[in-house]
């Protein structure tokens, strides 16, 4: 076997070599693409539910108020009609 011969099975056999090493270095690097975009996709759907939480707590913090003030003036309106004379 000569120097030539050599040349060409060793370019023979180490062509798809190269190519099966790119193929499983791509399949590495979008296995780590898709990693990192379900982190990302995790991370933005928690920063999504906690300002929905708070937004829900703010409307729960009104709507109490609300029934307090309501509360209130129940009581006041019975406090008037017993003054008159009725019963609430």
């Amino acid at each position: 076997m000569d120097a030539a011969m050599v040349t060409a099975i060793a370019a023979l056999i180490g062509g798809p070599v190269a190519a099966l090493g790119a193929l499983y270095g791509t399949r590495g690097a979008n296995r780590a693409a898709r990693e990192g975009n379900a982190v990302t996709g995790f991370s933005n759907l928690t920063d999504q539910l906690q300002e929905e939480r708070q937004e829900l707590r703010d409307e729960v913090k009104a709507l109490r108020t609300e029934l307090a003030a309501k509360d209130l003036e129940i009581a006041r309106l019975r406090l008037q009609v017993q003054q008159l004379g009725g019963t609430p």
